[in-house]
């Protein structure tokens, strides 16, 4: 893939709003991988023409549209074969926007190399996890981050269901969050762009729709967003999102990185599985005490949010 251009600097060119545009419509395709997404629909949620829309997509994210939406389709593909236990490969494709289980097949051993029924998911979410690890810890720290086993929770996990209406959600969204310090900037940005508008008391979240242990950490994407009522204004570089009702399993963070990363890890392989929930198709949540490290860069304080569904429910 392409080295992402700066957005700042682009959306900060006069009389310019692709970036916004952009990130449209790459919420529109990430809320509807399940159905066909042709390039002239993709292209109207972001008020571009298909023509004029391919080179934009492709010259700000790096890859066609077509690529990306045929990804993005197949990592969601492995996320589902990761949480949900007993699925069907039909079942999977279909989700994901494929026409039949052999189409699924077909792109799945096109992208890895084999057949979604002889791939290690397991192996793979192992050294995406890895590569992660290196990129957050220097290596005499990586023993912090290890796999939390399946049914200990050291740290005492207590998960709260909660229901939450419908949100208005304004982001900033940094591309390769993993590498240097674009997530402290965006929330920065997007904390003095709230102060300006008497916004910044409102609920501060993070979230990425990538798994890392997925998802190449070069092609992931976080967003920085604020809780914001329906009566404000957005304009420039900063985006709207339209996230619905759900169901939230909810548990606190206050420590460094290390406690989050075994909350993530007694959420997924000891609390879901015994559950009666799975995960919903939405990013899990960092739902911020006051702004964004307002307690530092190394000590976290928020809550972590999940969304979920009854497990018996159509992926």
């Amino acid at each position: 893939m392409a080295d992402v251009p700066n957005l700042a600097n682009i959306a900060a060119a006069p009389g310019t709003d692709y970036v916004e545009r952009i990130n449209r419509a790459i919420d529109h395709v990430l809320r509807h991988l399940a159905e066909p997404l042709p390039l002239d629909e993709v292209a109207r949620a972001a008020h571009f023409s298909p023509y004029h829309f391919h080179r934009i997509f492709k010259a700000l994210v790096g890859e066609t549209v077509h690529d990306f939406v045929k990804r993005v389709r197949l990592e969601h593909a492995l996320h589902l074969l990761s949480h949900r236990e007993g699925v069907s490969l039909t079942e999977v494709a279909l989700a994901c926007g494929f026409a039949s289980s052999s189409d699924f097949s077909r792109s799945f051993r096109s992208q890895f190399g084999v057949p979604p029924s002889a791939f290690d998911v397991l192996t793979h979410r192992r050294m995406r996890r890895e590569q992660m690890v290196g990129a957050l810890m220097p290596e005499d720290q990586r023993h912090r981050l290890a796999r939390l086993p399946p049914g200990q929770n050291p740290d005492g996990f207590v998960v709260r269901l909660r229901q939450v209406p419908a949100r208005r959600v304004a982001y900033l969204r940094v591309f390769k969050p993993y590498a240097g310090d674009g997530v402290a900037q965006a929330a920065r940005r997007l904390v003095e762009w709230a102060a300006a508008r008497g916004l910044a008391g409102g609920q501060w979240l993070g979230y990425q729709w990538d798994d890392p242990e997925i998802v190449p950490l070069d092609l992931c994407r976080y967003d920085v967003g604020l809780e914001i009522p329906e009566g404000a204004a957005v304009v420039g570089d900063v985006s709207v999102a339209r996230l619905p009702p759900m169901t939230l399993a909810e548990l606190d963070i206050a420590g460094p990185a290390d406690l989050e990363m075994r909350a993530l890890d007694w959420l997924f392989t000891t609390w879901l599985p015994t559950s009666g929930y799975a995960p919903d198709h939405q990013p899990c949540f960092e739902a911020w005490v006051g702004e964004p490290f307002a307690h530092g860069y190394e000590h976290f304080e928020l809550c972590l949010q999940l969304p979920v569904v009854a497990a018996g429910e159509p992926i």
